[in-house]
């Protein structure tokens, strides 16, 4: 009987030690967090903050549907400004005390219109309900309080129009004609259009300048589009514009550049290693305080002492957080500010400075423990041609990272990036027990002028490679099981998907494509109006469809679904205005046409991406249920 009982210990420590790592990753999964607490919408979030610093304003479900709602500063007595229920409001601003302005599409189709409520809830009127077009706010005019500049693509698709809408009557005044290749419009600090930015000759950039409004715009400076200038606000005289600029360098810098003679007038600050991004400044003291750049976390310069000590004095008492502060009354005595993290979607609070008071407003998203939430570690690797990959590595909570099931999520843009910050696919993968790769492959922005350039068309190629070499990497440290890894994107990461089931067959156990091109020639043909006078660019970063058809072919998924062998869900919007449904179409029907798994799903009421939450619920109900199925069992 002892003899048996030896016998049966060593066969089951010899079982345990086989399936030791599956075991590791189950035990992670006894008990999983219910997939709405990732996905379903915050509490409440997007909290501003009225000019007088009377009222606070923030974003809450009703009926399912992100809305307005505002409250008294010192109530708990909200009142609800919108009532939507087939689409969350996209955006909202304060335009003057009594009175908030707010965007919505239908379904997904990014044809935002501009809507005004007052505080108390009545007197909501849509301003550009037009058929088929497209609103962007160009400046919200705080000093006007009754009026907003707006651009609207309603005399012709492909380009915007500036505007000068009362916001009471409903009035429009054209301010300037789009010739048909400006891009971008610029105010001054007194709501003056004074700047445009254009496309000349299909790849050249163009700053346009004037000194004031009776003027024509005339060209002071054009450039490759490699080069970039992109003014971020006047200077306080209303006379030059600081911005962030590449020219003659790799790094985009924070400076001053005079719009008169198109000459940078002086350096402001520069980074060794990153772009710069962004410059912030105090519109009452009218000082510049920060500026801005990425590492593998968000962080600043200051070129005010008084803006540091703000923020310093913050950090001290919000420990352990990031931080930013989102909004801020007129009179700058009256501040939101936001906490987030790797585990935290963060909370909301209220700052007073004059009495030096922080006080909680809301917890994002307080169903979800951050003790239960999984690290997310900054990582680096190098490519099979030398180049130095970041990205972010998340491990599920207390399983050694050996011998994993792996998700490799290549992100969208493409010319965008990750970041290090609270990620609810992330966490929710790495709840069910899978280690989650990201990467900034080249192209990637923040990371100067030649990492970005180096992914021209490149798509399906090195940038593919930079993927396939992280998943390499995973697996030499021992980290990823080579048997079990996925592959999951949206938009580009859902190209890269496809491609790399298509250039590596057989690295990926299983794929997910969310919204993802497969067809480089359709996808070229059916991109937005607005998108047209930018085809040139395209052509050069992505590729020609019809001087470049040979490598399109062999880079388009769909034209080489043949060499798929691993399982594939696709996701899509119908109305999609950025990836065609088409472009999910194609991949299902040739994949369906060999007999390879393939599970579809399409949302009619979404466009690039799912916006409405149980469409959320559905896709990535079925996405776990697929990753468990090809990874887990």
């Amino acid at each position: 009987m002892t003899t048996f009982v030896n016998k049966s210990l060593k066969l089951l420590a010899i079982v345990a030690v086989l399936f030791s790592n599956h075991l590791q990753t189950y035990a992670a999964m006894q008990e999983p967090i219910p997939l709405e607490d990732f996905f379903k919408n915050p509490e409440r979030s997007a909290f501003q903050i009225s000019p007088d610093g009377k009222y606070i304003s923030f974003m809450a479900p009703y009926e399912s549907r992100m809305n307005i709602f505002v409250q008294k500063v010192g109530s708990d007595k909200a009142t609800r400004l919108t009532s939507g229920t087939d689409r969350d409001i996209s955006g909202y601003y304060w335009a003057n005390n009594k009175r908030l302005l707010f965007l919505k599409d239908n379904g997904g189709d990014e044809n935002f219109a501009l809507y005004g409520v007052d505080n108390n809830g009545k007197n909501k009127k849509c301003l550009t309900c037009f058929d088929k077009v497209r609103t962007q706010i160009i400046d919200e005019l705080e000093d006007q309080p009754d009026e907003v500049i707006i651009g609207l693509n309603k005399r012709n698709a492909m380009v915007f129009d500036p505007y000068r809408l009362n916001i009471k009557s409903g009035e429009m005044e054209m301010l300037a004609e789009n010739p048909g290749n400006i891009q971008g419009w610029m105010t001054d600090h007194d709501g003056k259009l004074r700047v445009a930015l254009a496309i000349v000759d299909g790849v050249n950039t163009q700053l346009l300048y004037r000194a004031d409004e009776t003027q024509e715009f005339e060209a002071v400076l054009t450039t490759s589009f490699k080069e970039s200038l992109s003014p971020q606000f006047f200077t306080f005289d209303n006379k030059y514009l600081y911005a962030t600029s590449n020219l003659g360098r790799d790094k985009s810098a924070a400076v001053i550049f005079d719009p008169a003679t198109g000459e940078t007038m002086e350096m402001l600050y520069e980074n060794a290693d990153y772009d710069v991004s962004g410059i912030s400044y105090s519109r009452k003291r009218k000082v510049i305080t920060s500026a801005s750049y990425t590492s593998w976390k968000r962080e600043r310069h200051f070129f005010d002492a008084e803006t540091q000590q703000l923020l310093e004095k913050l950090e001290a008492e919000l420990p352990g957080y990031e931080l930013a502060i989102t909004a801020s009354d007129k009179a700058e005595e009256t501040y939101v500010v936001r906490t987030y993290s790797d585990r935290s979607m963060g909370a909301y609070y209220l700052y007073d400075k004059k009495k030096a008071k922080l006080e909680k407003i809301q917890d994002v998203s307080p169903w979800l423990d951050e003790k239960l939430m999984a690290e997310v570690k900054p990582i680096q690797y190098t490519t099979r041609d030398g180049l130095t990959i970041h990205g972010y590595l998340t491990l599920p909570k207390g399983v050694e990272a050996k011998n994993l099931p792996v998700v490799v999520n290549p992100h969208g843009g493409p010319w965008a990036r990750d970041n290090w910050g609270f990620n609810p696919e992330i966490q929710f993968l790495a709840n069910r027990g899978f280690a989650v790769l990201q990467m900034n492959f080249r192209g990637s922005t923040g990371y100067g002028r030649a990492f970005w350039e180096a992914s021209f068309k490149e798509w399906g190629l090195d940038m593919q490679n930079d993927i396939t070499d992280g998943v390499y990497w995973l697996i030499r440290e021992g980290i990823a099981d080579k048997d079990r890894i996925a592959i999951y994107g949206a938009s580009y990461g859902g190209y890269a998907t496809l491609q790399g089931l298509v250039v590596t067959p057989t690295l990926y156990a299983a794929g997910v494509d969310y919204v993802g091109v497969s067809n480089l020639f359709s996808f070229m043909k059916t991109i937005p109006p607005y998108w047209e006078p930018m085809l040139d660019m395209m052509y050069e970063m992505v590729g020609n469809p019809e001087a470049d058809s040979a490598q399109f072919k062999a880079t388009s998924p769909a034209m080489n679904a043949d060499k798929i062998i691993a399982p594939l869900f696709v996701a899509q919007g119908a109305n999609d205005p950025r990836v065609n449904i088409a472009e999910s179409d194609q991949i299902v029907e040739a994949m369906t046409s060999r007999g390879v798994e393939v599970e579809y799903m399409v949302k009619d009421n979404e466009g690039h991406g799912f916006r409405n939450e149980e469409n959320r619920f559905d896709f990535y109900r079925a996405m776990e249920a697929f990753l468990k199925k090809h990874l887990m069992e």
